[in-house]
């Protein structure tokens, strides 16, 4: 029994050792949180730091936050300003158009203009021509009138008539009795001339020579080419204006034949022609009222044949001439619009 006794007891004993050694870690971790000063001071510490780290990562969280809406307020500006970029580009565009719209229509109103006065000077030469002819009648007609009164002063003294009788009354003069015709010459012996024949009458006779048509006066000639030229009959004028050029060559209105031959080839996409043209008005009639648009039509010609600096050459040489036409202008606003200075640069 004693020894049962002891033996219930060692094993209970060893059960508690067994126990005890299992609880010794979680005993001594109670101990050190239970403690009352030390493990108070290390909590309290232990609670300021996680709040430390709190409010940094909540000033993180502000300073994120305030970072995303200062990048979505730019976002928003940077849009707008893109937005504000795009728009003034297409107002920029549009202005541009505007603005060569106004400058084209510009252009086709000067060219108008242009033409109006060339009209007018064309009128203008007509007019002279006319009065020129007129001019010519006037002085025949006077020298016709003096002829006759002469004739009228002198034939009273001639004729012995008495003063009361009138010029008008007087017996009219006989007219020379023309020389009597010879008579035909009658072959002599062995077929030769009789005595007495002209030598003129042995000659053979010579055919007469054809008639050359006389060409019409230059100013209708002229008149009827520049009406079938405003009528757009290109082909009968151009026509009509050799013609001018080739009965009357230095006659003035034949600058005016080739200016508008250079036109007709100018309008049909003839550029080379027309610079031809052109080249006759201002070598062989410096003097023509179509030398200042026959520079402009020329340089507008050769840049047509993509020969640019030729082209700018004839207009600076036009503004050089002739500053103040309307054709300088317009050489003016063709040298700006493509961006060439008036004036060559040293």
């Amino acid at each position: 029994m004693i020894k049962t006794f002891k033996t219930i007891d060692s094993t209970i004993k060893l059960n508690l050792a067994g126990k005890l050694v299992r609880l010794a870690p979680a005993a001594l971790l109670a101990a050190v949180l239970l403690a009352p000063s030390p493990v108070f001071a290390v909590s309290k510490e232990m609670v300021q730091l996680q709040t430390q780290v709190q409010q940094l990562q909540d000033a993180v969280a502000r300073l994120q936050q305030s970072n995303d809406e200062r990048m979505g307020v730019m976002k928003d500006l940077i849009q707008q300003s893109a937005d504000s970029v795009n728009k003034m580009s297409g107002t920029l565009g549009t202005l541009q158009r505007q603005m060569q719209t106004q400058q084209d229509a510009q252009n086709g109103k000067i060219d108008q203009v242009s033409g109006q006065i060339q009209s007018m000077n064309d009128s203008l030469d007509e007019m002279k021509a006319r009065l020129t002819r007129l001019e010519k009648l006037m002085q025949d007609i006077q020298s016709q009138q003096q002829s006759m009164s002469a004739t009228m002063q002198n034939g009273p003294q001639s004729g012995g008539l008495p003063s009361s009788t009138s010029p008008s009354n007087a017996a009219p003069t006989p007219a020379p009795e023309m020389p009597a015709t010879p008579p035909p010459s009658t072959p002599g012996k062995k077929g030769k001339p009789a005595p007495g024949t002209p030598l003129s009458s042995l000659s053979s006779p010579e055919p007469p020579a054809p008639a050359t048509p006389a060409a019409p006066p230059v100013d209708d000639l002229y008149k009827t080419a520049l009406g079938d030229y405003m009528a757009a009959k290109y082909t009968l004028a151009a026509s009509e204006f050799a013609d001018v050029v080739k009965y009357y060559p230095d006659h003035p209105l034949s600058g005016n034949a080739y200016y508008y031959q250079g036109e007709i080839d100018y309008r049909a996409g003839r550029y080379a022609p027309a610079i031809k043209s052109y080249d006759k008005v201002l070598e062989q009639y410096p003097g023509s009222n179509k030398v200042p648009v026959a520079h402009l039509h020329k340089g507008q010609a050769l840049l047509a044949e993509k020969q640019n600096d030729a082209g700018v050459r004839e207009l600076r040489s036009l503004i050089q001439r002739f500053p103040n036409s309307p054709e300088a202008m317009q050489a003016r606003s063709k040298l700006s619009g493509m961006g060439v200075p008036v004036t060559p640069r040293r």
